[in-house]
């Protein structure tokens, strides 16, 4: 039998590509290319069809070659086993057993290392369980991949997180700049009030003492006329005491007369100084108690931090309504979401408290008091049950918070509810107060803060705690 024989390599390569054949075809000059080189190459030169080599035209269609195929086939084969061979026979040096000279096939599933033919039957490693090297390579690609795929999630996460906190950073400098420029606001409205209340003043202590010193100019003048006039007499009375004779007779009754004029009373008249205790005494107190006239006082304030993404606050934090928009809030652990909630700022242990909301015509809405405890991020039926002693207004219906709900039966829809908390006694109760109307009352044990609640479904009217008139008042003596 014949000897397995090769041809080189350049035999069986295309002319166009340079590789080695693929599906061959020969024309009839002889010259072989691939089909797909061939028919690219008539492609690019349009309806020419010569050979690339020689130029010569080709009418008929290439004729696949067998025979070249089958040697490139076997070409690439003897290739590849060659290089499997040559594979064999080097390894790395990492791969060589540094004990045996062996090549590590074998993987101690026990001692987690490579090992030998060899070192599997030595003391060290006898009777360990072993796996073939190729298994455990994919053991750890697996085991390296489910590492990768959960470093990704916590890349993702930790993605998340840091968006969530740049988020936050933003939304903190805005609420710096809301407060900011609400309080240049609130105190420019003080300024221009102390403004003109001092310029009020000022204007009154210089009316005051224009017509004060007005008299006293004139009280001036008259007394300079007097002096005028008794200068005169006195130059008169002085001339004729040097006449001698009968003269002097007749002329001294006139003269005499002159100065028998009466002197007025020299007393400065009550009430001609400024009444300075009248400008000074109590000055910032009776300040303040105009002050009250602008000045407004809320019992409770919304919470912004703990509001809804879909509810709007008033710059004042005293209104809330709801809207159709999201907003883009950071999810603090004190925000209600989804459920359109917000509590006030200040909770309550002890003492009395109460404030009064303006319902308004407003078609949906929650007021009373809820646990600081309660779920703020899954939406819950805001009963009795869940933290909540609350009365509402849903489908033109009353209800209390109670478990199961309370239907209450109103003579006429209150505009206003007045809630009042007694904390010492346990008693949450709900009135108009309009006419004083009781609504409903809970008695149940304030164990822990309790914050004012608001829950409101209407775009329409806001939820608004009404200002409470503030009175400024002196102590008394008995």
């Amino acid at each position: 039998m014949a000897g397995r024989f090769s041809l080189p390599q350049v035999d069986l390569s295309c002319p166009i590509c340079y590789d080695i054949f693929r599906d061959p075809v020969v024309l009839k000059c002889s010259h072989s290319f691939c089909a797909p080189c061939l028919q690219q190459y008539w492609t690019g030169q349009g309806q020419s069809r010569d050979c690339p080599l020689c130029r010569s035209q080709s009418v008929d269609d290439p004729v696949p070659s067998l025979t070249l195929r089958n040697l490139c086939e076997s070409y690439v084969q003897e290739s590849e086993g060659l290089e499997e061979t040559v594979g064999d026979l080097y390894c790395e040096p990492g791969e060589m057993c540094p004990h045996h000279g062996e090549k590590l096939k074998l993987f101690c599933l026990l001692d987690k290392e490579p090992i030998c033919v060899v070192c599997h039957t030595s003391k060290k490693h006898k009777q360990h369980d072993c796996c073939p090297v190729s298994e455990a390579i994919a053991d750890v690609k697996e085991k390296m991949k489910s590492a990768l795929s959960s470093l990704q999630e916590k890349r993702d996460t930790f993605d998340k997180m840091k968006k969530n906190y740049e988020d936050t950073v933003s939304h903190i400098q805005a609420q710096a700049q809301f407060v900011q420029r609400r309080t240049h606001e609130e105190f420019e409205q003080l300024h221009n009030f102390l403004r003109a209340e001092e310029e009020a003043r000022l204007e009154a202590l210089r009316a005051e003492e224009e017509q004060k010193s007005r008299e006293m100019r004139q009280k001036i003048e008259d007394m300079e006329r007097n002096i005028t006039s008794v200068c005169a007499s006195i130059r008169v009375l002085e001339e004729e005491i040097t006449l001698d004779g009968i003269s002097l007779l007749h002329k001294c009754k006139t003269t005499l007369a002159s100065t028998n004029c009466p002197v007025e009373d020299s007393v400065i008249s009550p009430g001609a100084l400024i009444d300075v205790a009248k400008y000074m005494g109590s000055l910032a107190f009776d300040v303040w108690k105009k002050m009250n006239k602008i000045i407004k006082y809320t019992p409770v304030t919304l919470d912004p931090n703990t509001a809804a993404p879909w509810l709007v606050l008033s710059d004042d934090l005293t209104s809330v309504c709801d809207s159709d928009e999201k907003q883009k809030l950071p999810d603090n652990p004190e925000r209600f979401d989804p459920d359109t909630g917000v509590l006030g700022c200040e909770g309550f242990t002890s003492g009395k408290h109460a404030w009064d909301v303006n319902v308004g015509e407003n078609t949906a809405w929650v007021v009373g008091v809820a646990k600081e405890s309660v779920q703020r991020k899954e939406k819950v039926s805001s009963v009795l049950t869940n933290g909540y002693l609350c009365v509402y207004f849903y489908h033109k219906m009353y209800f209390a918070g109670t478990s199961p709900l309370t239907r209450l039966n109103l003579k006429r829809n209150p505009q206003r509810i007045r809630v009042m908390l007694d904390c010492g006694k346990g008693k949450v109760s709900f009135h108009d107060p309009q006419d004083n109307t009781h609504i409903y009352t809970f008695k149940y044990a304030i164990t822990e803060k309790v914050f004012p609640y608001f829950w409101v479904g209407c775009q329409q009217c806001p939820l608004t705690v009404e200002p409470q008139e503030v009175t400024v008042k002196t102590g008394e003596y008995c």
